[in-house]
């Protein structure tokens, strides 16, 4: 509220009776001067206030907000990707399972060929199976952080880190892989290999991206210690796999059925019936010559009755490995028998298979 304050000047030639009369008459001021004053009336408990409110920068809740949003989008962004990694792993392992080809948009053959490699499993586990899990859980981690809900009953500091590690581990296995299909099968195309590598690394780049240099500083040595677990069980994995030397590189052979010229045997057909009975199998290819001899001593009838897996039906050529069957198999070389749950390599004789089989003429 506003007033005014009324201060009256009294002229020079009366100034000393201003000093000595306490009553100054009122014919001895010749000017008023009105000066405008502002009252408060908050006093200055207002001032405070308001200084207190002017302090406060307005961009902090701003920032809040925003840090949060960039947050959700992240971990909505991993829900997403893992659920499409999830279906992608999901169908190449039910092709596993079926022992289906799959249909591949790029690369033709050779995208079968790399997917039923040995290259497609780590210790025997089927690698689409390996990426449907991973996926999963990222998906599963990006649908309970961006709620803000507990998982397995863990904040979010501890759901991140697990979510850190494992797009950590999904990335530095798709670098490795890529690695792979350059060195051992060059010249082909994987169109899923592509798909699932380009996946894994989106989700370590919005990861890194999201966590910022105090946070990075702080996951480095998880991620570097996660990266070299995944490098050396790869590597643990796949060093049992004999490299193919240069002569057999350049072979391409397609698929021819052998034909058996010798005749059986009583004793023959009798083993063979008995192996077949208890479940055994050999495994062989087409252009194994020791393989053939097998079957030569079985003779053409007993051949025809043992439960024979072909390796390479579709041919053998640089990138083309083992028949699923054979590969799970983890075969050392051919002929191979599976008699009684246990995996024989080499060529064996009627009295050898007789003894492991338990047969008694």
């Amino acid at each position: 509220m506003a007033s005014f304050l009324s201060i009256s000047v009294p002229t020079r030639s009366s100034s000393a009776n201003f000093l000595s009369s306490p009553r100054i008459p009122t014919s001895h001021f010749k000017r008023m001067v009105i000066l405008p004053v502002k009252c408060l009336s908050g006093g200055p408990t207002q001032n405070n206030t308001d200084s207190e409110v002017e302090s406060t920068p307005p961009s902090s809740s701003f920032l809040t907000q925003k840090k949060e949003s960039i947050s959700n989008s992240t971990y909505n962004l991993c829900a997403a990707i893992g659920s499409l990694g999830f279906l992608e792993t999901g169908y190449l392992t039910y092709l596993k399972v079926t022992g289906s080809d799959a249909f591949c948009l790029i690369g033709g053959g050779n995208c079968g060929d790399i997917l039923n490699s040995d290259y497609a499993a780590v210790f025997g586990v089927p690698l689409p199976l390996i990426g449907m899990f991973a996926y999963g859980l990222v998906a599963t981690l990006g649908v309970q952080l961006g709620r803000q809900n507990s998982i397995f009953g863990l904040g979010e500091t501890d759901g991140r880190m697990i979510l850190t590690a494992t797009v950590t581990s999904m990335a530095t296995a798709s670098a490795y892989f890529l690695y792979i299909l350059s060195t051992q099968f060059s010249g082909s195309a994987c169109s899923y290999c592509l798909l699932s590598a380009a996946l894994s690394s989106t989700l370590f780049i919005a990861i890194t991206r999201d966590l910022g240099w105090q946070e990075i500083q702080k996951s480095v040595g998880l991620q570097i210690c996660v990266a070299g677990l995944v490098v050396a069980a790869l590597n643990t994995s796949y060093k049992t796999i004999a490299p193919m030397s240069n002569s057999m590189a350049d072979i391409n052979l397609p698929y021819y059925q052998t034909e058996i010229t010798t005749k059986s045997t009583p004793y023959g057909i009798s083993l063979a019936k008995h192996l077949r009975s208890i479940g055994a199998k050999m495994y062989g290819a087409f252009w194994c010559s020791h393989c053939l001899e097998q079957k030569e001593m079985f003779g053409q009838e007993g051949a025809k009755i043992l439960n024979y897996v072909e390796c390479f039906p579709n041919g053998f050529m640089k990138g083309t490995n083992m028949a699923l069957e054979c590969a799970v198999a983890r075969l050392e070389g051919f002929p191979s028998w599976e008699i009684n749950g246990k995996i024989l390599s080499g060529e064996k004789t009627f009295s050898e298979l007789a003894e492991l089989s338990g047969f008694s003429s």
